[in-house]
């Protein structure tokens, strides 16, 4: 594979000399670009095949020069990989089973390469000698980025008491603030029902394991001490959802987004929607089909500089600056082990363009709230709700089982955490009152307050 010297052609920012293709097969399986990295002047491609090396041939490391041309790497290995690091005391990029030196020297631990690696990260005692490689089944690793020996630490299956393979779905870790935080994203109808809770956000503080919350996350980021937060994106039913840990109170906050598309409901739809940093000390979210701004500060111990960018429809696996442009990894065409006959070649595409190109995309749209058939105390804030960046907006809530019940509408035009009483809302015998807000209104931040005992539903709806 290879391409002209001079920048290839590209479609819209696509660029089809980079496709990422894998074996006709059989068997047929997908090939997600699982990571991108940037590392001493050529640009890394992982690729990722549904499940491990049974499910799909020809994916594996690919490396495109500073020429722009593309090569599978004499030491690929097909499996699913979507894990990227840099181990800075020792100048090796990390990226699925590889670690690379700055001479371009690749070594492979075989011992891992049958693993889903889905995340790299620090190790908490010995940083300058070891990192933690997580597989997507809930295997925690030691990985000494010398000698490449391996050391099996965790069954997170066990840990957290999730079903294990065939269910489990763990997708990313992140050390800062002095925890391991993991994300296991399993969710299906059942977790929809409310009959099951399976998916997770825990913490490893080097002695013991804490589970944060049982529900679906899928990414996690930040910027180390610049900032000293960090983020973990996931969902329930009611709302994408961004949990922040500040370390300056030493705690997890809530903050609700929408979803631009339900698409993203189901733990294998998600893929990896990720938290990067892209520009200069800044940090880009994909989040359930929208693209968002985030600054890794958090002053008073709160975010308030949360924009919504644009909505699309692409899954992407991975992004990343290289040369000046934003470069998007996709996960374009799958088989999904036959269940899409209408599905061929296994492909996938590398977008490259400018940051800002992202706001020429869909326009921030999409719907959610804080509560889905909630109990809901009175007197007790709901959780704050993403309301700037949006145009017009309007409010449906509901009482189960009927009846007039009060709440207060209140929100954060400062994002400091300073809530101010917006409107007084009863629902009808029926339990159910709309609210359409005026045109231009906004504010960082809206949250609800029920006046009474009650289940709720509380849906925005932004268009």
């Amino acid at each position: 594979m290879s391409t002209p010297s001079s920048f290839p052609k590209s479609v819209s920012g696509v660029v089809p000399s980079f496709a990422q293709i894998a074996d006709f097969g059989p068997p047929r399986s997908e090939i997600g670009v699982g990571c991108l990295m940037p590392w001493n002047g050529k640009l890394y491609v992982l690729n990722y095949s549904s499940h491990r090396k049974d499910s799909g041939t020809g994916t594996g490391l690919r490396v495109i020069d500073g020429d722009f041309s593309m090569s599978l790497h004499p030491a690929a290995v097909d499996g699913t990989y979507a894990n990227r690091y840099v181990h800075a005391p020792s100048s090796q990029l990390i990226i699925g089973p590889h670690v690379i030196d700055t001479e371009h020297r690749v070594r492979t631990v075989h011992e891992l390469d049958n693993i889903r690696l889905c995340g790299t990260a620090t190790h908490l005692s010995d940083p300058d000698n070891l990192v933690y490689m997580l597989g997507m089944e809930g295997e925690l690793f030691e990985l000494n980025v010398h000698t490449l020996a391996v050391r099996h630490l965790f069954d997170l299956t066990k840990e957290f008491g999730t079903p294990g393979e065939g269910s489990c779905h763990f997708k990313d870790c992140y050390t800062g603030c002095g925890r391991l935080v993991v994300v296991n994203n399993d969710y299906e109808e059942g977790d929809f029902l409310g009959k099951r809770t399976e998916g997770n956000l825990a913490e490893f503080d080097g002695k013991k394991w804490t589970v944060l919350e049982h529900k679906p996350f899928i990414g996690l980021g930040g910027l180390g001490h610049f900032g000293n937060t960090i983020f973990a994106n996931g969902w329930d039913r009611a709302s994408a959802i961004l949990k922040v840990y500040t370390a300056a109170d030493g705690l997890w906050t809530t903050y609700r987004l929408p979803k631009a598309s339900h698409c993203w409901d189901h733990k294998w739809q998600t893929e990896w929607p990720r938290i990067r940093s892209i520009e200069h000390e800044r940090l880009l979210l994909d989040h359930h089909g929208m693209f968002y701004e985030l600054s890794p500060w958090a002053y008073g111990n709160r975010i308030w500089g949360v924009r919504p960018i644009s909505t699309h429809l692409s899954v992407h696996g991975d992004f990343c600056s290289w040369k000046g442009m934003l470069v998007i990894g996709m996960d374009n065409a799958s088989a999904d082990g036959g269940g899409n006959v209408l599905c061929a070649e296994p492909q996938s595409g590398i977008w490259m363009g400018r940051t800002e190109d992202l706001w020429n995309q869909g326009k921030p749209a999409g719907w959610g709230g804080p509560w889905w058939k909630d109990a809901v105390t009175a007197g007790k804030p709901s959780d704050c709700y993403l309301m700037t960046g949006f145009d017009k907006k309007c409010l449906h809530l509901t009482v189960e089982g009927g009846g007039k019940k009060a709440f207060r509408v209140e929100v954060d035009f400062r994002g400091d955490g300073s809530y101010h009483t917006y409107a007084a809302l009863e629902t009808n015998a029926e339990g159910y009152v709309f609210h359409a807000f005026p045109e231009g209104f906004s504010a960082h931040w809206v949250r609800i307050v029920p006046e009474a005992d009650c289940t709720a539903t509380a849906q925005f709806h932004y268009s």
